[in-house]
């Protein structure tokens, strides 16, 4: 049986193009020429179980108030790429410590309507932590497990209008927890790649 290190190497292996909140064409994207801002989220795996750490994001941030969420963000002046940021914001908003991550690679960026090219940076985490939401950023952090993200069967496609056009996207709930959008999408795409 392979191990949770070898399934997600195995996943990264597979050569697939970026994905987009756009993929399912109810809504075109915008023009080509527009400007997308790096950045970078962790989809982190606990080493010991293969649970991913998520996040429900703050309901009094300006952005995505409420949903859930892999730790990340964008790109600062100061990261070196899209996997320090990913570090440094998963340590900001939930107290893990990047010495305890092992970073396995990444995917393509995923292309948000909000404007990000977004690297999901595939990791495991090793040996005992605890995690402790920042309060201003995320009202709580939680763990999902392997089996539900990587099974395509528990993804289904969603959707609603959106300044003034539909937009469907993919939602994957588990328990009181309603993953969609943005995050769903990179998840489907790493269940995908595992299934392949």
């Amino acid at each position: 049986m392979a191990t949770l290190r070898e399934k997600l190497m195995q996943a990264l292996s597979v050569q697939t193009g970026p994905s987009s909140d756009y993929d399912f064409a109810s809504a075109p994207p915008p023009a080509a020429e527009t400007a997308l801002r790096p950045a970078g989220v962790l989809a982190g795996f606990d080493a010991s179980n293969g649970r991913l750490i998520l996040t429900k994001r703050a309901s009094s941030l300006r952005h995505h108030p409420g949903q859930i969420a892999l730790p990340g963000g964008k790109v600062d002046p100061d990261d070196r790429d899209e996997v320090a940021a990913a570090l440094r914001e998963a340590q900001e908003e939930v107290g893990l410590d990047p010495a305890q991550v092992e970073v396995l690679g990444t995917m393509p960026p995923h292309r948000t309507v909000t404007g990000f090219a977004m690297t999901p940076v595939l990791a495991l985490v090793h040996g005992p932590f605890t995690l402790t939401p920042e309060a201003n950023e995320v009202e709580e952090v939680f763990t999902v497990p392997f089996a539900h993200i990587t099974n395509p069967a528990n993804y289904r496609i969603e959707g609603r209008h959106w300044r003034g056009a539909r937009r469907d996207y993919y939602v994957a709930p588990w328990g009181p927890y309603y993953i969609w959008g943005a995050t769903a999408r990179v998840l489907h795409s790493l269940a995908t790649r595992l299934s392949a």
